[in-house]
């Protein structure tokens, strides 16, 4: 392969098998519907032993991925619509949960919204609703999920960053600020939540393909930001998804506060 130009990407590698590296463990996924990241980390969670729990605003795609999910891993899935701006169904979720299972050992929070706008034409609106659904909504899930894990003196939280909190992309002004709030808030929780034994951490990617990606990324810039990675290529999405396993994981016992980049991203 030269090391100039253009080269034809390697294909992504086999998904790996699960290890049991979730045994005994309930989990929930928010905006779990569809095809994106959280449908493949509930997936994952399943084959790794997990009951799980999936969450998403849309009923009728939530209750398509969920008989999806049990016929195919064989899994133990309860769906409970929720939309992450409405508090009362957030406390709603957890409860359900509870109420199924016992307890929750896992939250993963990966519900979130975008857009393409220049900042200058950007209306507050427009900035408003993104940090509402993936900022304030990520706060309400984490709160709601602290609250029930503090008491039980234990667990995990993961919530989905993206590596736009670190790094600059036109037209991302409000998506970006509210991923950058996803972090610091990630690491505040972390700390208060420790001295009970819970841990809470983040996964960062960078771009991972699904088909509905370019609604909110035209093509045109997908193909940039695929020229971008190491790998010529996006993340499959069950490739996040496994560092989300980890981190939901006993293997991730010491970690609490960090932020994992998902990521083959050069300068």
């Amino acid at each position: 392969m030269s090391l100039q130009g253009s080269f034809e990407p390697p294909p992504p590698p086999e998904q790996p098998i699960g290890h049991g590296l979730l045994d005994g463990k309930v989990v929930i996924v928010t905006a779990a519907a569809g095809t994106g990241i959280g449908s493949a980390t509930a997936r994952r969670c399943l084959e790794e032993g997990a009951r799980v729990v999936v969450s998403d605003a849309h009923e009728r795609r939530l209750a398509e991925t969920a008989q999806e999910l049990a016929t195919e891993t064989g899994g133990d899935v309860l769906a409970v619509p929720c939309d992450v701006t409405d508090e009362p169904q957030v406390q709603a979720l957890y409860a359900s949960a509870i109420e199924r299972f016992g307890r929750f050992d896992v939250a993963v929070h990966n519900a979130g919204l975008g857009g393409t706008v220049p900042l200058v034409e950007m209306t507050d609106d427009q900035w408003s609703t993104v940090l509402n659904v993936t900022l304030t909504g990520t706060f309400r899930c984490t709160r709601a999920a602290l609250t029930h894990l503090l008491a039980q003196g234990s667990g995990s939280i993961v919530n989905n960053a993206s590596v736009l909190g670190w790094r600059a992309q036109p037209g991302q002004a409000h998506y970006a600020a509210a991923k950058a709030g996803v972090m610091a808030l990630t690491r505040c929780a972390a700390a208060e939540a420790a001295p009970s034994g819970v841990r809470v951490n983040a996964v960062s990617p960078s771009l991972a393909e699904h088909p509905f990606l370019n609604r909110a990324i035209p093509d045109e810039d997908l193909a940039v930001l695929r020229r971008r990675e190491l790998f010529g290529r996006g993340a499959e999405t069950w490739e996040v998804a496994n560092v989300i396993v980890f981190l939901a994981s006993d293997y991730s016992s010491y970690m609490s506060g960090e932020v994992i980049s998902v990521s083959s991203q050069h300068p």
